[in-house]
Order: C-alpha cells, then sequence, then structure tokens
C-alpha cells in the first residue's frame, strides 16, 4: 500500500484535504479512485488508512481510519554526518540511510573534502536531499522523515546533541581494532543519540582527528576492508540494525 507523510495532526474519522504533490502523485500519476486506500502518516508519527473521498481539480479529501502503528523505527536516534562527497553522492547517501532507518543525516565541509558546497546553493542543494529522504521515507514505510543539514566543519559537528559521539577512522581498521563498534552500540538505551561521523574521499585529517577526540569522540573501524565514502555510512546502520533490532 501506497505511504504518504501528513504535515498535520491526524485524528479518527478526521476529513484531510491532501497536499497537492500528495494528490498529484497518488491521483494522477497512480491513478487511484474514489474509495481506494493508501497509509498516512501524520506529523506525530501516527498511522491512518485513508480512503478517497473525493477528487477535484488538483484537490482531494480523505478519510482517516487510526490503525496500529507497528514498530519500525531504530530504537536509538541515530545522526551520521558525512564530509562533502563528490558529484551525485550525497543524494545516494541520503536515499540509502533513510531506508536504513537513520533519523539525521549532516554533511560538512571536511578538511579534505574535493566537493565544495557555495553558500547561495546550499539551500537549493538541501531541499533536494530532503525531497530525495522524504521519498525514500515513504517507499520503506518509515513512520519517520530525516531532517538533511550542513555545517561548515567537523568542529560545529562535534557540537550537535549527542550521547554517543563515533568517528569511522580507517586507520583504526589498519591498526586491527575491531571491537569499538559493537561495545559502543550495545550499550547503548532506547531514546539515546548516537552521532557517527564518517569522512569525505580524502579521508579525515589528522587535526579533525585531535578534534574529534578532544571533543570525546570514539574511534571506530568498520571492518578490515577500507570503505568508499559512500559506503561507510550503510556498513554503520548496517551493523547497528543487527545489534538493535535483529
Amino acid at each position: 500500500m501506497q505511504r504518504y507523510f501528513l504535515d498535520v495532526t491526524g485524528q479518527d474519522g478526521q476529513t484531510v484535504t491532501l497536499p497537492e504533490t500528495v494528490t498529484h502523485h497518488w491521483v494522477t500519476v497512480l491513478r487511484a479512485q474514489v474509495g481506494d486506500t493508501a497509509e498516512f502518516v501524520d506529523h506525530t508519527a501516527h498511522l491512518f488508512h485513508g480512503q478517497l473521498l473525493a477528487v477535484t481539480d488538483r484537490q482531494a479529501t480523505v478519510q482517516l481510519t487510526a490503525v496500529a502503528t507497528p514498530a519500525v523505527e531504530l530504537p536509538v536516534h541515530t545522526v551520521i554526518a558525512c564530509g562533502l562527497p563528490k558529484q551525485e553522492k550525497a543524494e545516494w547517501i541520503t536515499q540509502k540511510a533513510t531506508e536504513m532507518g537513520v533519523d539525521q543525516i549532516i554533511f560538512y565541509a571536511g578538511d579534505w573534502s574535493v566537493a565544495k558546497w557555495q553558500g547561495n546553493k546550499v539551500a537549493k542543494k538541501l531541499a533536494r536531499l530532503t525531497k530525495v529522504a522524504n521519498g525514500a521515507a515513504e517507499q520503506s514505510h518509515r513512520l519517520v522523515r530525516p531532517t538533511v543539514s550542513y555545517l561548515p566543519n567537523l568542529a560545529a559537528v562535534l557540537k550537535t546533541s549527542n550521547d554517543c559521539p563515533l568517528l569511522a577512522y580507517e586507520e583504526s581498521a589498519k591498526q586491527g581494532e575491531h571491537s569499538a563498534l559493537t561495545q559502543r552500540l550495545t550499550a547503548m538505551t532506547p531514546g539515546q543519540t548516537v552521532l557517527a561521523i564518517f569522512g569525505p574521499e580524502g579521508g579525515i585529517s589528522p587535526a579533525e582527528v585531535q578534534t574529534a577526540q578532544a571533543a570525546g569522540a570514539t574511534l571506530v573501524g568498520l571492518g578490515p576492508r577500507i570503505l568508499r565514502t559512500e559506503t561507510a555510512p550503510l556498513y554503520f546502520l548496517a551493523a547497528a540494525s543487527t545489534l538493535w533490532e535483529l
């Protein structure tokens, strides 16, 4: 069943006029007819079935019926911070990380980032990435749409509120470190927040490593292989899901 998000608080039996974008996709693209039903998640993460009542020019109304809300979100709030990647990798990371349960995605300008986001283009890039995240959240039947933001450097990232800062560092893997990630993740409890930081294609600079350690971040390896900048966050999310959910 198709799923959409609503920016309202839903109630059982409530009649809601759908946003134009939802109407376009469900009615125009998917050709929904009066009487058809889709899933809708309100902004408090509650799930409803919505039956299509009427369609007029560019507007559609549905009647909501409350249904049991499944437990599909990671028990620990999960934030990933990624050094600016090249080309379209930011979209790829955003889409796949959303499917895997991330709550917040931060892109930051690392010391060794090859890619640069010009100040006058940041808002446009974030709008595009937010759209990607929303679509991926609907496709994967999430209850939460991740937020996507940009910060100017790693120091700003480390000021993000969290209970467990981690820095994925390939030198840790090369040196045989293989238990810190598991130890830190298994010690977390539901409702806490983990911040996992990943470098860009150029890697993490020594100065950034020192900054992270000074802020209390744990250096963790992600297995014995060197992962690409777009692969490392997904490795982390898969490992977290395995430890917390499986």
